[in-house]
């Protein structure tokens, strides 16, 4: 044994040691309350001096009450106003444990506040040097739930006035008069509707709260939910609040450790205090998002995607960012490496995207924070900026919540820009992976800016590069001639594309031409319709457009006449009644002897890909198809020819010219239906000989 003096010493150098880790803990949020040291500062600092705590459980049945208790009625009056506070505000039940964590929280940080050296009443703060914890306990058998912080704790007019009036906010009032003493405060507290306790009684047929401010009495306060509450002083009470739910019968389930376990995980997981349930340490995943992202390894990344998105690979990519104009946003997004599956795929799927507040979760899976076409995203966005109702579910300002969503799509789609700079493969893969979303949100948008955004991010391939090779627009713009155009054309391949009629022209201009493979790339092109003042026109518009082509004073000899080109054109006209609008010749065309052209192509193909119990007769009305056919071609002039030798072949072929030409431009969705014609054709043309 000490020495009575020597003890006497070591106990006083104990209690020094622990004050002054208090103080350490505590100095971050002083200094920034003060501005004397920044947010990322105050967080890094943060992490660095929090201590690792055992894990143990502080809740004990050590409460018992004493003298008469007092009978008081709900301020705000009668049980149908508190059902309607507590069944009507929340969409999910469990939503109660969220609240009354954050409640805690919020009275681990005025403690903390408070007993900051320095700080006005840190005088007055007596048991400061005790742990700041957030404790849970559940217990099937007597089918309570308890919830314990070590924070400021209540006093009787506190009781009284805290949660004696509804819509009344201990922690809102607090902020104000934080603010009233100096101007500029770290808001840290999350509880600023004064409803959020009352959440409880969804639950529970009674809630008890036993409170005690650090040297003062301690108190009990109790009610059944029915319009009424007693308050009776209490031994025994640690200092802070404990709240015990007595719940309901249909509420078992929140008794159950595991139930208790997945609600908080989903909640409450990244709570700033250490939060033990059933006596073991629960928030050991810590909120990345506010960690200095040089300090994050690969693998907490890996693991805390998991985490959030329940998936088991890994991120592709990872966009870490915070920005404080002009709004406060931290957020950690992850681009997943795994192909999305069908389900990912429909619109129908909910955003990837988890909104917290002060690291409390406001809505899992926040589908306003980013559009639609994002949905493939994962992650976390908090938010000290944002808005709430008093459920703390929806979000109220729309202008605000636009705003944030507006900042987060730009840096995301700058992100991707700079992965496309940075390493041109790796972001291929995931272009070949998640381009369809990319589309999809061009198509989508209403607003060009934002759909020129999205089109730094398209790849395609180029009439100028070798097959395989992929460019973007701003690559094909930074050699493109004088006439501010980009050509593109929509093909199943690039054998067909550069062997297509509507590509001979451009091709022996030497003009280069983006090649479109899948479905959907030429109405992504049309949607968009320009690009840093380039406009966008598929080549088959171009040549319908083309005025020009259709001057033929110069065909030369080894084309049909020009009265032979008008008894052909009218001819084709009154044989193809019905299926085309107008027949003319062209000079565009060489080694191909007609084409069809309609007013937009891409839309047409669309058009046809969904339309197709549609009769003949509608889809020619609709689509309005001019066919243009080459004078100087060989089949052409022969067609002249069979016109007063042979009407009837002459007929076929001209009927099957037209259906190739409605197969070459992609408006025929099973091209068998030309086998009949086709063999009737070959039949006639044999019997000739």
């Amino acid at each position: 044994m000490y020495p009575l003096r020597i003890s006497r010493i070591l106990s006083q150098h104990i209690s020094e040691v622990r004050r002054n880790l208090l103080v350490l803990q505590n100095a971050p949020r002083y200094l920034r309350k003060t501005n004397k040291i920044s947010r990322a500062d105050m967080r890094m600092l943060s992490t660095v001096v929090s201590p690792n705590e055992e894990e143990h459980n502080i809740i004990k049945d050590t409460e018992r009450v004493i003298g008469e208790s007092s009978k008081h009625e709900f301020q705000a009056e009668t049980r149908m106003l508190l059902d309607i506070v507590a069944r009507s505000l929340y969409s999910e039940k469990e939503v109660f444990i969220r609240e009354l964590i954050s409640n805690a929280s919020d009275a681990l940080e005025k403690f903390r506040y408070l007993t900051v050296a320095g700080n006005e009443g840190a005088d007055k703060i007596v048991e400061f040097d005790r742990p700041l914890e957030i404790h849970i306990s559940t217990d099937k058998h007597k089918c309570t739930l308890t919830i314990q912080d070590t924070g400021i704790g209540m006093t009787k007019d506190e009781l009284l006035s805290n949660l004696g009036v509804i819509a009344k906010s201990g922690s809102k009032a607090f902020v104000e008069e934080m603010k009233a003493k100096q101007k500029s405060g770290d808001n840290n507290i999350i509880g600023q509707f004064g409803v959020g306790f009352y959440s409880a009684f969804m639950v529970a047929n009674k809630v008890e709260v036993y409170s005690r401010v650090a040297g003062k009495e301690g108190y009990k306060w109790a009610s059944d939910g029915m319009g009424t509450f007693e308050i009776q002083s209490a031994e025994g009470v640690q200092c802070g609040t404990k709240i015990v739910l007595h719940l309901k019968t249909d509420c078992r389930e929140f008794a159950d450790e595991d139930t208790v376990k997945e609600v908080i995980k989903k909640y409450s997981n990244f709570v700033g205090s250490p939060l033990y349930l059933n006596g073991q340490k629960f928030n050991i995943v810590q909120p990345l998002w506010l960690t200095d992202p040089k300090s994050i390894t690969t693998q907490q990344h890996d693991d805390f995607y998991r985490f959030i998105s329940g998936s088991y690979d890994v991120p592709r990519y990872t966009l870490h960012y915070k920005t404080d104009v002009p709004i406060s946003i931290r957020a950690l997004l992850y681009f997943p490496e795994g192909k999305p599956g069908l389900f990912e795929m429909s619109r129908e799927t909910e955003s990837g995207v988890a909104l917290y507040t002060k690291k409390i979760l406001i809505k899992s899976k926040a589908e306003n924070i980013l559009p639609k076409w994002l949905r493939f995203i994962k992650g976390v966005v908090d938010s000290e900026d944002i808005p709430l109702n008093l459920s703390r579910e929806l979000l109220q300002n729309s202008t605000l919540i636009k705003k944030l969503g507006d900042v987060l799509t730009a840096r995301v789609l700058k992100f991707l820009q700079d992965q496309l700079k940075k390493d041109v493969d790796n972001y291929k893969k995931f272009y070949e992976d998640y381009g369809l979303f990319i589309k999809e949100g061009i198509i989508t948008n209403h607003i060009q800016s934002q759909k020129e955004d999205a089109a730094h991010l398209l790849l395609f391939e180029s009439s100028h590069e070798q097959p395989g090779k992929k460019v973007t627009l701003s690559n094909y713009i930074a050699r493109a001639s004088e006439n501010r155009i980009i050509f593109y054309l929509a093909a199943p391949s690039r054998t067909l594309a550069e062997s297509s009629p509507y590509y001979e022209s451009l091709k022996s201009k030497k003009q280069e031409v983006l090649f479109c493979y899948e479905p959907y790339d030429e109405l992504v092109l049309m949607q968009l319709q320009q690009f840093k003042g380039y406009k966008l026109v598929s080549v088959e518009k171009d040549m319908r457009d083309d005025k020009a082509a259709n001057d033929l004073t110069n065909l030369g000899e080894d084309s049909l006449k020009r009265s032979e080109i008008n008894d052909l054109s009218n001819w084709i006209k009154d044989k193809l009644s019905g299926k085309v609008t107008s027949v003319i010749a062209t000079t565009r065309l060489d080694s191909h002897p007609c084409v069809i052209t309609v007013e937009e192509m891409a839309a047409a193909r669309h058009f046809i890909r969904t339309q197709d119990n549609l009769p003949e007769d509608k889809k020619y009305a609709l689509l309005q198809p001019q066919f243009e056919f080459n004078p100087r071609h060989p089949i052409i002039k022969k067609l002249f020819t069979l016109i007063s030798t042979n009407p009837e072949l002459a007929e076929l072929l001209a009927k099957q010219l037209f259906a190739n030409s409605m197969v070459g431009a992609g408006l025929v969705q099973d091209p068998r239906v030309l086998l009949v014609s086709m063999n009737d054709l070959l039949e006639k043309a044999l019997n000739k000989h």
